[in-house]
């Protein structure tokens, strides 16, 4: 299938794969059937790879929201008329920040919903996607001379990408995502990442955050995939726990270096080691 370069994440996304792309579309299986992806985030390798046939799924609500208004064309062409009314100025990005702290709010169109979502990725405090304790959006302000909140012909070029293909789209658990996974298909793992140090972790995508429990699960059901006959593929920080974790799949774990411009804390961007652990190996694979 032709790939289209319009069809690239719509949205900033903390832990975002763009800049590891070439390392991890390296390592992709050359075939497989279905491609799973139970936390898509910003959606960058579902993009890159552009497959056929998909389930892709995340826990967030506000994030799949507008994955399915995009793919509704009807809602589509709403959300960019609605996106087009928006302005960048400090007090109407506290007013619509603050909409989900309203009664109002609940009553809001899924078209609106989705528009106040990307306005708010577009014109935060670096493209930080988090909600406190309530699940109120709380980023502040990001200031930014022109940011392009938007960009109809990315949001035309993917919504036509997953109108035209077999896409499921998902609101779950990562493991309800994958329950119907079989022989020959390809799941790939972009979990909120262990942290490398006790300050370091950022788990505010949504209210429940992603723990050591939450990895255990992971790897849980990274081996149930594996005894299917699954091809799987983890990101994860490099960390002594997740190298014990997945030490029975150390001969087919590989360190990268990924550059990080979103982070809660500012001393968390730039390189930060990571690994990719499969269960596969690929052809034409050095260690």
């Amino acid at each position: 299938m032709q790939k289209n370069e319009l069809v690239k994440p719509f949205l900033k996304w903390a832990g975002g794969k763009r800049q590891l792309l070439d390392v991890i579309l390296r390592y992709v299986p050359s075939e497989f059937d279905t491609y799973y992806e139970p936390f898509l985030g910003g959606g960058a390798v579902l993009f890159a790879l552009q497959p056929e046939k998909a389930v892709i799924n995340d826990k967030s609500w506000a994030l799949i929201n507008c994955y399915r208004v995009i793919k509704d064309e009807r809602r589509s062409r709403q959300l960019i008329n609605d996106l087009g009314k928006h302005i960048n100025g400090e007090d109407y990005y506290y007013q619509i920040r603050n909409m989900d702290r309203t009664a109002e709010f609940k009553g809001l169109s899924r078209v609106k919903k989705a528009s106040r979502t990307i306005f708010l990725n577009k014109t935060c405090f670096n493209g930080l996607f988090r909600v406190n304790s309530q699940g109120h959006f709380n980023v502040p302000f990001g200031r930014y001379k022109n940011p392009k909140i938007l960009d109809e012909d990315v949001l035309r070029a993917v919504g036509a990408y997953l109108r035209e293909n077999d896409i499921t789209i998902r609101c779950s658990d990562f493991s309800r995502a994958i329950r119907q996974a079989q022989e020959g298909d390809f799941v790939y793992f972009d979990p909120p990442y262990h942290p490398a140090s006790d300050t370091a972790g950022f788990t505010g995508y949504d209210v429940g955050g992603f723990g050591p429990s939450d990895q255990r699960r992971l790897k849980r059901e990274f081996d149930k995939l594996t005894a299917r006959g699954c091809k799987c593929m983890l990101s994860n920080s490099d960390t002594p726990f997740i190298r014990e974790l997945y030490s029975e799949y150390a001969h087919t774990t590989v360190s990268v270096s990924a550059s990080r411009a979103i982070n809660a804390n500012g001393n968390g961007r730039g390189k930060v080691g990571e690994v990719l652990v499969m269960n596969y190996e690929p052809r034409g694979y050095t260690k």
